[in-house]
């Protein structure tokens, strides 16, 4: 489509995308408003400097190459960089989402019909203590280009919908907020909702009535599958994002491949090429999805990498160069990971606690040598059995003795695809996923 310049690295990356949201408050429409953008980044790459330019008039591509080409300084050795070999070449065309189940073709009338069921199926106003709800809708549709001087030719797309009916429960004072949130490649999985609905807002409600302030101090916790899948993603995942080693030699010297990190029960994945959240089937610098296994069985055994990461630490590219959008740049990051399921019926590994803590809830995580997570509900466990529901402020403890200190893996593994994914300020669309687990002793508060 373009004329490249000799001796220097080229690429394009274009994006068209549709966006639309829909919200109501307590009857009140907030927002209905519908977007179109489309943009593209044109780079080139001396083996010195890159120089960027970010436009929105499509047909000006090839001028801006040309501009920046006219600063860079010629290398006939470009193609012969680290970095630049590990650029992808490929011409692929993956297009799914142009037929029936467009998300472009959504009407209004469509989606606030949607809402307005939900409304009807999940408000009680007999319920005193639910002082304010929410549901909102939207959807976006995206379509990619990535063209470079290496010969790369991918046009791919992507799309989502999501459903979020929220409630605010007021219980002396103090307020818990419960609700759902789905997301869907297809507008038909957002409906058939609402018996989860109001299960989720009885149990808070219940929670919200109920709960006593836990005894802080150290519990066998039961992590439920979304606690697991926040605690992969956040533990763990981001530290195999490969770049945060590029100017830590201590850190290279420590992650060494083979290591034993953690428990033979635990295995962690990354693969952007599901059709889930993360559906990242070609990256932006070109470069195909893969199956990268982080952990398997307590053993590092890969990491993810954009093409400068996988040039200095000599291993190869995983597809994971992502950038928020088209006037972004690349960085690694994740797309869909997920801690494996294990064997373990997971009422039996509740039955194996004598005294602890069940999380059923959180409403964020982080994690460095140190994780942290803000449980939103939980239950003290007796003698193997669930029992009354329990405050806790903040659950801690160390990433990879937590690791080591997993016993018990679930079977009853769940993706979730509800994340999006913040680095240096930059967000993407991520999912995650893993069983029921139990670890041996973590710090409640």
């Amino acid at each position: 489509m373009y004329k490249f310049p000799e001796g220097l690295f080229t690429d394009v990356r274009i994006e068209k995308q549709v966006t639309n949201n829909y919200s109501i408050r307590n009857g009140e429409v907030e927002n209905n408003s519908d977007i179109c953008t489309e943009g593209a980044i044109i780079r080139v790459y001396d083996g010195k400097m890159w120089y960027t330019s970010v436009t929105n008039e499509l047909d000006k591509i090839q001028d801006e190459i040309d501009n920046l080409a006219g600063l860079a300084e010629k290398n006939d050795d470009i193609y012969n960089d680290p970095a630049i070999k590990n650029f992808g070449s490929e011409k692929a065309e993956i297009i799914r989402f142009d037929g029936e189940n467009d998300l472009r073709k959504i009407t209004s009338a469509q989606y606030e019909e949607l809402i307005s069921g939900y409304i009807k199926a999940c408000c009680d106003d007999s319920i005193e203590e639910i002082k304010q709800w929410g549901a909102s809708y939207g959807h976006g549709h995206k379509i990619k280009e990535y063209y470079s001087s290496k010969g790369a030719a991918i046009k791919q797309d992507k799309q989502s919908c999501q459903l979020y009916f929220g409630f605010a429960i007021t219980v002396d004072g103090i307020t818990t907020n419960a609700g759902k949130f789905y997301r869907c490649l297809d507008f038909d999985g957002l409906k058939g909702r609402e018996q989860e609905i109001t299960a989720e807002r009885d149990r808070y409600l219940d929670y919200a009535r109920n709960a006593v302030d836990v005894e802080a101090g150290d519990y066998t916790c039961v992590l439920a599958p979304v606690v697991t899948a926040m605690f992969t993603h956040e533990s763990f995942g981001h530290k195999s994002e490969s770049d945060f080693m590029l100017n830590d030699q201590t850190l290279r010297d420590e992650w060494v491949m083979g290591k034993a990190v953690g428990s033979e029960l635990v295995s962690i994945c990354d693969r952007g090429d599901m059709l889930n959240n993360g559906y990242t089937p070609y990256d932006d610098e070109g470069n195909k999805a893969c199956e990268t296994w982080l952990i398997k069985n307590g053993v590092l055994t890969g990491r993810l990498h954009d093409s400068k990461s996988a040039a200095v630490l000599d291993e190869k590219v995983t597809g994971n160069a992502r950038a928020q959008g088209y006037s972004c740049q690349p960085m690694v990051r994740m797309t869909n990971t997920y801690f494996e399921k294990g064997e373990t019926d997971p009422e039996d590994i509740i039955k194996g606690v004598k005294d602890g803590i069940y999380v059923y809830g959180v409403n964020y995580g982080t994690g460095s040598s140190t994780f942290t997570m803000q449980p939103n509900l939980c239950y003290r466990i007796r003698d193997g059995k669930l029992c009354e529901p329990v405050r806790a402020n903040v659950i801690t403890g160390s990433v990879f003795k937590t690791l080591f200190d997993i016993d018990a893996v679930g079977n009853d593994y769940i993706l979730f695809d509800t994340y999006t994914c913040g680095k240096n300020g930059q967000s993407v669309p991520v999912s995650a996923g893993g069983p029921t687990i139990r670890v041996k002793k973590l710090t409640v508060n």
